[in-house]
């Protein structure tokens, strides 16, 4: 839900991850197939693919048109949302329990902020769904305790998609490299490190991140993996320290000892 540039590089990183994962046996364009995007005017078609911007073309596929989310969500019955059109309270209420009844876990990103942009809010989120869902945001949501279907109370700690999670470690291990080129294969190694950063105890209480008080040894850990990754694939600028860890702790900036 939004088809600007950042919505388009979130579609391309996704369907890049989906044929990484399916070890390419799907192409790229079958990927996208699996992908579909609103902007203002509705439904990203291929009925309208002369008069869309470059970036939605590899979006347009071939199906009928709808204008609003919650006609979309019947029609194309998905199991993740991504909002990033900053429409606060887009995913209302009969949206997000839509999608509690297509699925068995629905993903809801409501990635737009700031907080009065989101689409929705993490307590409506979980209470619509039951506490069914795994939501994360682009604005900060307090923590939500919640009376389950079955009597218990659960916490849940929702999750919030911060840049400042990736770009300082992708940001260590190409200058660490001396990288000579960064392109989306970096963003991924960055993505996939983060989500291994993430512990039993976080994801128990449904937060897709790390606490930001790790997020010095989250930022270490990502910029080894991604100078190792520029290393493996000759887009380095130097050769490989003998100790690459080692290494990136000592160019790290300490805002205490600088």
């Amino acid at each position: 839900y939004g088809a600007g540039e950042a919505g388009a590089g979130i579609a391309d990183l996704m369907a890049a991850r989906i044929v990484e994962e399916s070890k390419n046996t799907l192409s790229l364009q079958e990927a996208r197939s699996k992908i579909f995007m609103m902007d203002s005017k509705g439904l990203v078609t291929a009925q309208r693919a002369d008069k869309l911007a470059h970036h939605k073309v590899p979006y347009a596929h071939k199906t009928e048109d709808c204008k609003t989310l919650e006609e979309c969500v019947d029609r194309l019955k998905p199991s993740v949302l991504i909002g990033v059109a900053a429409v606060g309270q887009a995913f209302t209420k009969p949206i997000l329990v839509k999608m509690k009844e297509l699925n068995k876990v629905p993903v809801i990103f409501a990635l737009s902020n700031p907080t009065s942009k989101a689409e929705c809010t993490a307590q409506e989120a979980y209470e619509a769904t039951d506490g069914t869902c795994v939501f994360a945001s682009g604005s900060p949501f307090d923590d939500v305790t919640m009376t389950l279907p079955d009597g218990t109370s659960k916490m849940f700690r929702p999750g919030q998609g911060n840049n400042a999670y990736i770009f300082p470690g992708l940001g260590l291990g190409a200058l660490a490299a001396k990288a000579t080129k960064i392109d989306d294969s970096c963003l991924l190694v960055a993505a996939n490190t983060l989500a291994e950063e993430v512990d039993a105890e976080s994801m128990e209480l449904g937060s897709l991140y790390p606490p930001l008080s790790r997020l010095r040894d989250v930022s270490l850990t990502i910029a080894v993996k991604v100078a190792q990754h520029l290393h493996t694939k000759g887009y380095a600028g130097c050769s490989a320290p003998a100790d690459l860890e080692a290494h990136v702790r000592s160019i790290m900036y300490d805002p205490f000892t600088a």
